[in-house]
């Protein structure tokens, strides 16, 4: 018999097991060169002044097997917050159990307790065993809708660009 799972808030001892399950994260979405994040940025990010996100991990026998990392949004059409799940990751041999949608579950839950009119995420369109567990837990594509993103270089010109002539 598998130790129990606990799912808990993370605590700033957590941000070294939390940063390595990015890492692992970004090389399984092949987008690890992408990553800039460092220890020190996400234990500011999650545990200093006004924190910018939350993080939940999971735990199995004192290790830290998955984590899931949050943030509240606002919808001016519902006049409500939203929860918005950045990025949930579990490890390759503890998956398969129903760990990603207990997270998935526990953080609806934390939706529901804050009144937020909606819970929502982004996945790769690759991700096909993703993409089967929401699509089973009731989850609805917005195909409709296209994320847009301004970094590096264009953000900074766009930024310091004069806009009213």
């Amino acid at each position: 018999m598998k130790p129990k799972v606990v799912i808990r808030p993370a605590e700033p001892r957590d941000v070294v097991s939390i940063h390595g399950l990015i890492l692992e994260l970004a090389e399984y979405e092949k987008l690890l060169h992408e990553v800039n994040a460092e220890k020190d940025d996400l234990h500011r990010a999650l545990f200093e002044g006004s924190p910018a996100a939350e993080a939940l991990v999971v735990e199995r026998a004192g290790e830290i097997i998955a984590f899931a990392l949050f943030f509240h949004t606002y919808s001016t059409f519902e006049g409500r917050r939203g929860l918005y799940l950045e990025d949930l990751f579990v490890r390759v041999e503890h998956r398969g159990v129903g760990i990603g949608t207990a997270l998935l579950r526990h953080l609806a839950r934390l939706a529901v307790e804050r009144d937020c009119a909606r819970f929502e995420w982004s996945a790769l369109d690759w991700n096909e065993p993703a993409l089967r567990v929401y699509r089973g837990i009731g989850a609805k594509s917005m195909d409709e809708w296209q994320t847009f993103r301004l970094e590096g270089k264009a953000l900074q010109e766009f930024a310091k660009a004069e806009v009213i002539k």
